[in-house]
């Protein structure tokens, strides 16, 4: 008996023994189950390598707090959540916290905090809400963040999304976007060395000073640099051809051709069609294409830039003079079917969930067959679309035709690829350019390199405005007064071109909206009030009933 309680006593201990010892070691054992059907609290495995090598601490003050409607709760719930699992993945290495810019007693000093978050990138955005009384209630939020590390700081806006779609589908898009945005921003002020980029120059591209908008913004990512030497380019991890004008020497084309050889990377930005725009109001103009003696290399690449121009109704506006006031010209704003906005996009990440681009006189693009090569197209026009061959006249008159629907019979036309594999080179089957020896040639790619092309360079082309004197942004249509994701595009592109880590895949997270049904509701509210109240209340009788009767059973035997 005395030994039998001694067995009991040591297998208790070994027992306790046993827990004691996993609770110890159970923090070393770290896992996470993600059991949502699209995995919504699972984050992309290179936003982990990023966070879990962190080398120094970072703090993230997000500006949506305070009385928010149930959308915007929805945001700032999923950016928590997104938020928890950043600092469980950093080591300790990440905080946050939600901040209320409206929370100031002092207006003075609530004013001033707002414009400093406003400077920072952040714009404010008027929340509109119905309390349960029904009277309207608005209010000033700002829903991005601020990212801090190493007395460095980013603004981040975590509200984008395609402005066209209802307000619901954008707060959807946004969540989707929170991981990527937040994740970019802490890899832009961690990253001890830059990627570097290459405007390419000497052939009558776009100048520095018509992409000051986007040379700004790749600096702060990137190294940046124009080159005019081509054997040079190798040491560039992208390149970016806009608008070129002249023709390539056969040397500089050959020097591109084995830089993409090499796995170089690279963003073509091509308008095929020529014209003196200033005589458009004076009666038209003759319009016809470039020969740039680059097209036979884009050919053998997978696509061919075409020499047309596309209309669409979905248009943007032209100010032109109508006539006279006064001693003053008359401007109207009327709808020109060779601007467009261009807001339908695949589901690649570098256009997914985009607002709307803005192209001038854009060229349609064509895939030829190129082995081996995974073509994707990016952006296409809308619904109602046609193409003009050129040579042609483009005048104002064709600004009547922009009403009628018949004309515009050519849907969905696309105008920008992405090229991804190991490419042929052009010189494969012919000698290099004089001068250079044909052992240095390489005739298929080594490694796999990554093209971009779009028929419209205009999307980051800053326009002067005599008006003010001043170039205009590339980011907002001052006519429509309609923010822009030119910009966004062309990051989003550099950023694939060059991300070797794939932390741009993060932008492929897919949060399904599932809408309750208002009719249903309506219908069936009465019923499932009954059932959750009258359920619940009917089987704690039925167990009660059952328990008594079970007693009176055993008490009575």
């Amino acid at each position: 008996m005395i030994m039998r309680k001694w067995e009991d006593l040591l297998s208790f201990s070994a027992v306790v023994l046993f827990f004691i010892l996993l609770n110890i070691h159970s923090d070393q054992l770290f896992f996470r189950w993600d059991l949502t059907e699209e995995k919504r609290f699972s984050i992309n495995p290179a936003t982990e390598r990023l966070l879990n090598n962190l080398p120094d601490e970072v703090q993230i003050d997000v500006y949506l707090d305070g009385p928010l409607n149930a959308e915007f709760e929805h945001l700032k719930q999923s950016i928590q959540e997104t938020l928890d699992e950043f600092k469980i993945q950093s080591n300790g290495q990440l905080d946050y916290r939600f901040v209320d810019p409206n929370d100031f007693a002092d207006q003075r000093q609530k004013r001033a905090f707002q414009q400093s978050i406003i400077k920072k990138g952040i714009p404010q955005t008027t929340l509109f809400d119905v309390s349960a009384n029904g009277e309207q209630t608005q209010r000033l939020i700002y829903p991005g963040a601020l990212v801090s590390y190493k007395g460095k700081q980013k603004g981040v806006l975590l509200l984008k999304g395609n402005k066209a779609r209802s307000s619901q589908e954008q707060i959807n898009q946004s969540i989707e976007g929170v991981e990527f945005e937040l994740a970019s921003a802490i890899k832009e002020l961690s990253q001890t060395q830059s990627k570097k980029i290459a405007i390419i120059q000497g052939h009558d591209e776009l100048t520095p000073t018509e992409m000051t908008e986007a040379i700004e913004a790749l600096k702060k990512k990137y190294y940046v640099a124009e080159v005019n030497d081509m054997s040079t380019l190798n040491q560039f991890d992208g390149i970016i051809v806009a608008q070129p004008k002249k023709k390539f020497p056969n040397r500089d084309k050959y020097y591109i051709d084995q830089y993409l050889m090499n796995g170089g990377n690279a963003m073509f930005l091509m308008d095929r069609v020529q014209m003196n725009k200033d005589s458009i109001p004076l009666g038209g103009t003759y319009a016809f294409g470039y020969d740039l003696n680059i097209e036979d290399l884009l050919f053998r690449l997978g696509v061919r830039p075409n020499i047309d121009l596309i209309q669409d109704q979905q248009t943007g506006l032209i100010e032109i003079v109508v006539g006279n006031l006064g001693d003053k010209a008359n401007l109207k704003k009327l709808p020109w079917p060779y601007f467009m906005y261009l807001n339908t996009f695949s589901e690649h990440p570098i256009v997914r969930n985009m607002d709307v681009i803005y192209g001038k006189f854009v060229s349609t693009l064509d895939t030829v067959k190129s082995k081996g090569i995974k073509k994707t197209p990016l952006v296409y026009t809308s619904n109602y679309s046609r193409i003009r061959k050129m040579p042609n006249i483009v005048s104002l008159d064709e600004i009547k035709e922009v009403n009628q629907k018949e004309l515009f019979n050519t849907p969905h036309i696309p105008v920008a690829y992405l090229l991804e594999g190991k490419f042929k080179s052009l010189y494969a089957n012919r000698f290099p350019p004089k001068g250079i020896p044909k052992s240095s040639l390489i005739k298929s790619g080594k490694k796999e390199s990554k093209v971009i092309v779009m028929g419209d360079a205009d999307i980051i082309r800053n326009e002067f405005n005599p008006a003010t004197g001043k170039m205009e942004s590339i980011e907002f249509d001052r006519f429509q007064n309609q923010s822009l994701s030119n910009l966004d595009f062309l990051m989003n592109a550099m950023d694939y071109l060059t991300d070797d880590e794939g932390l741009i895949l993060a932008r492929n997270k897919k949060v399904t909206i599932r809408p309750l049904d208002s009719f249903k509701i309506r219908e069936e509210k009465t019923m499932w009030q009954w059932i959750n109240v009258g359920v619940p209340v009917v089987i704690t009788i039925l167990l009660g009933i059952g328990f008594i009767y079970q007693r009176r059973r055993k008490y009575n035997k």
